[in-house]
C-alpha cells in the first residue's frame, strides 16, 4: 500500500500551550513546521481554570513574551478580569493574574497559528517517532522495522496513526495529559483525555523503545456550575484592578482597560469537611485506584480535609469560564470523589446550596518523564534532535508548560540551524529556574513555580523581563526590529533619569523645609540628591515633582523601573554581587566524555548522580541532590588539570 510521506523541518507533537509555543518558534524563525493534535478544536485548551498567570507564573509569561512567545498578547486580547497580586509586598513578587475567556482564548491562539507562515496544524495521533534508520528501512521496506541501537538515535521523522510519515529533522514532545491518560470520579473511570478528548495509546511504547524511561502522574479539576443555581448575595465579590496592566510588552496599555466581570470567593466548612471523610474510601486517590502522583501544591479538596484537619475552612473561588457561558469554575475543590458525593459536598458551601453541576469534577492520570533525563536545551541526553516540553517534562500548569515549549523550539531549531542554543540561567529569568529545576533536581510530584524558587528574585522581578530578556529575543529572531529599538531607548530613559536624579541636588532651605515638613520627612540639614530623597518610605517619584523643576514627562514604565532601581538599589547590588559568583562556577563546564571514575576522592553517591544526571557545568552539578560542596571541590581540582583549557 502506498503512503503519504512529507519532509518537513520540524515536527510538534501536541497543541497546548506547549505545542503552540514550540510550533510559532520554529516557524517564526522560518522552518517547515508541523504541529499534531488529536483535535484541532482542543488547540491552546484550559482544561483546568481558564486563567494566566498568578503568583511566579506572571513572570513566567512576561519572559516568554519577552522572547518573542505569543501566550502573554493572547491572554490580552481574551482576558475578563485582569489583577496585579501582591501588591501590598515589595516589587519582587507582584505577579499579574487574568482570568480567561476559556473559548476565545482557544479560538485566538488557533487563528494565530492558522495564520502563521511556514506552519502546518495536523489533526491525528502520533504513534511513532522514527528514527534516521527507521527512515532509511522505509526505503527498501513497506513497515517501519524496529531501530536495533547500536548507538545514540537520532531523531528522523512521526508516524500517525493513519500511516502517514512526516520526516524532520526535529521534534518536539508537548503531549501534555494525553499519553496514556483516564480520568476518575469515584468508581467511574474513562480512558480519556482532558475534556473527553481522546487519549493517545500507542505513543508512549515508541517512546520507551528509545531508551526513555516514563512515569506515571496525576492531576485534577473541580466542577463546572451552572451560574443560574448559584447565589452569589451569599459571597464575597472579587474584583480585577481599576487600571489593568498588560502582559505583553507588544500591548497598548489603552487597549486593556475594558469592562471587567467580577469572581466570588466562599469557603467549605465542617459539613464539607464532614461529607468528605465520611466518603474518602470512593475516593480514588484514598483507595489506591490511582497510580500516578499528584501535585503538592495544587492538592484536591480531599486532600486538603486530610493533611490539614485542624482547618475548618478552606477558600473557594468561584470564577466565570468566558463571557458566553453559564459555567463557572469551582476553583480551590478539585476532587476525584463520586459524582453524588461531590454534589452533596458543594451544596454545603455557601452559595452553592442550590448547585447544579454541568461538569464533574476528575482526576486524570497521564505518562510523563523525570526531567533529568534532559538537556537544559530540553533536548533528550538519549535522542538527538528529540526535545520536550510541558506537562510531559513533569511540570504543572499553563505558564511552565508555555516557558518549556518556547525554549524546546527555539533549541530545536538553533539544532537545525547550527547555532547556539538558547540556555537560560537561574540568574536570568524564572524560565533559568523552571529549566533547572526539572533537569537537576529529582521530582517525585508534578513541578510548579513558585517565587521562593527563584535566589535572585528581586533581579527577576515580572516588571524588568524585558529588560532582562528582549535581546536575547531579538538575537535569536523573535524579536523585531522595532520592538529592540523601542528597548533600547527604554534603557537611556531610565539610566539617564536615575543620573539625573542622583546629580541634582536640592539645599537645606526654607522652602525644601516646607516641603519635607508637609510630608512628615525629617528636616535636611545639608544638600541632598533626589535619589537619596526618594529612598526615603515617605517618599517616591511622583511626590517629588514638587521640588523637582527640571524633570521631563516620561512613560510610566520607565518611571517604574527608576523608582525600583533607586529605592532597592542596596539590595540589587547585592544580589548583582552573589549572581558574578555563580556565573563563575555556571562558566566552569563539564566535558561530555569525562570518566566520573576517574575522579579520585568522589563519594560514590555523588559519582552515580553525577553519571546519571549528566551536569554541563560545576553549578549544575552543585545543585544535584546527594553532591556535596566537598565532592564539587574534588571535581574542581580535576578539572583543572585534566582539562585545564576549558576552564574560565
Amino acid at each position: 500500500m502506498s503512503r503519504i510521506r512529507e519532509k518537513v523541518d520540524v515536527c510538534v507533537v501536541g497543541a497546548g500551550h506547549a505545542g503552540c509555543e514550540a510550533a510559532l518558534a520554529c516557524a517564526r524563525l522560518g522552518l517547515e513546521t508541523v504541529i499534531f493534535t488529536v483535535s484541532v478544536d482542543s488547540i491552546a485548551l484550559m482544561p483546568c481554570n481558564p486563567n494566566v498567570g498568578g503568583s511566579s507564573k506572571g513572570h513566567l509569561v512576561r519572559e516568554i513574551d519577552a522572547l518573542g512567545g505569543e501566550m502573554g498578547k493572547n491572554i490580552d486580547k481574551t482576558f475578563i478580569q485582569s489583577k496585579m497580586l501582591n501588591v501590598s509586598k515589595g516589587p519582587a513578587v507582584h505577579s499579574l493574574r487574568a482570568q480567561a475567556d476559556k473559548a476565545e482564548y482557544t479560538r485566538a491562539m488557533r487563528k494565530v497559528l492558522e495564520n502563521q507562515e511556514h506552519l502546518t496544524i495536523k489533526q491525528g495521533e502520533v504513534t511513532d517517532l522514527l528514527t534516521v534508520e527507521d527512515i532509511a528501512h522505509l526505503d527498501d521496506q513497506n513497515n517501519v522495522t524496529e531501530y536495533e541501537k547500536t548507538s545514540d538515535p537520532i531523531i528522523g521523522g512521526v508516524k500517525i496513526y493513519t500511516g502517514a510519515v512526516y520526516e524532520c529533522k526535529a521534534v518536539v514532545l508537548c503531549t501534555g495529559t494525553y499519553l496514556r491518560a483516564r480520568c476518575l470520579c469515584g468508581e467511574a473511570i474513562t480512558y480519556t483525555g482532558p475534556n473527553g478528548l481522546q487519549p493517545a495509546n500507542s505513543l508512549p511504547d515508541s517512546i520507551k523503545k528509545l531508551g526513555i524511561e516514563l512515569r506515571r502522574f496525576k492531576t485534577g479539576t473541580p466542577a463546572r456550575m451552572d451560574k443560574r443555581t448559584i447565589d452569589f448575595s451569599k459571597m464575597v465579590p472579587q474584583y480585577g484592578d481599576e487600571r489593568v496592566i498588560p502582559f505583553s510588552f507588544s500591548t497598548d496599555p489603552e487597549s486593556v482597560q475594558i469592562d471587567q466581570v467580577p469572581c466570588f470567593l466562599t469557603y467549605t466548612n465542617e459539613e464539607t469537611h464532614k461529607i468528605i471523610r465520611a466518603n474518602l474510601d470512593r475516593s480514588p486517590i484514598y483507595a489506591g485506584v490511582i497510580e500516578g502522583t499528584g501535585p503538592r501544591y495544587c492538592p484536591s479538596i480531599e486532600d486538603k480535609v486530610v493533611k490539614f484537619p485542624e482547618k475548618d475552612k478552606h477558600q473557594v473561588f468561584i470564577e466565570p469560564e468566558g463571557l458566553h457561558t453559564n459555567e463557572m469554575y469551582v476553583g480551590g475543590m478539585s476532587s476525584s470523589l463520586p459524582e453524588d458525593v461531590q454534589l452533596a459536598m458543594y451544596r454545603t458551601v455557601p452559595g452553592l446550596e442550590n448547585c447544579k453541576i454541568v461538569r464533574n469534577a476528575y482526576a486524570i492520570e497521564y505518562d510523563c518523564i523525570d526531567a533529568m533525563q534532559l538537556y537544559p536545551t530540553l533536548e533528550f541526553k538519549k535522542v538527538k534532535g528529540l526535545f520536550a516540553g510541558g506537562q510531559f517534562n513533569g511540570s504543572s500548569g499553563y505558564e511552565e508548560a508555555a516557558a518549556q515549549g518556547l525554549i524546546a523550539g527555539i533549541n530545536a531549531a538553533m539544532q537545525i540551524e547550527g547555532k547556539e542554543p538558547l540556555v537560560i540561567d537561574r540568574s536570568e529569568g524564572y524560565i533559568g529556574v523552571l529549566i533547572d529545576d526539572l533537569v537537576t533536581k529529582e521530582s517525585f510530584e508534578p513541578y510548579r513555580m513558585m517565587t521562593s524558587r527563584a535566589e535572585y528574585r528581586l533581579l527577576l522581578r515580572q516588571d524588568n523581563a524585558d529588560l532582562r530578556l528582549r535581546k536575547k529575543g531579538y538575537e535569536i529572531g523573535l524579536i523585531s526590529e522595532e520592538q529592540y529599538q523601542h528597548l533600547l531607548k527604554k534603557e537611556e530613559m531610565i539610566s539617564s533619569e536615575i543620573e539625573r536624579l542622583k546629580t541634582t541636588i536640592v539645599g537645606a532651605n526654607s522652602r525644601i523645609g516646607e516641603f519635607m515638613e508637609k510630608h512628615g520627612s525629617p528636616a535636611l540639614r545639608t544638600g541632598c540628591s533626589l535619589a537619596e530623597l526618594m529612598c526615603r518610605p515617605e517618599f517616591d517619584y511622583s511626590s517629588l515633582a514638587e521640588i523637582d523643576e527640571n524633570r521631563k514627562e516620561l512613560p510610566k514604565e520607565v518611571i517604574e523601573q527608576v523608582e525600583i532601581e533607586i529605592k532597592y538599589e542596596g539590595y540589587i547590588k547585592r544580589q548583582i554581587s552573589q549572581v558574578n559568583s555563580f556565573k563563575k562556577m555556571e562558566s566552569k563546564k563539564i566535558p561530555v566524555d569525562i570518566d566520573y571514575d576517574d575522579v579520585n576522592s568522589l563519594r560514590k553517591e555523588a559519582r552515580q548522580k553525577l553519571k546519571m544526571f549528566a551536569p554541563v557545568n560545576v553549578g549544575q552539578a552543585s545543585r544535584i541532590s546527594g553532591v556535596s560542596p566537598a565532592d564539587i571541590s574534588v571535581l574542581l581540582v580535576y578539572l583543572s588539570s585534566k582539562y585545564p583549557d576549558k576552564q574560565r
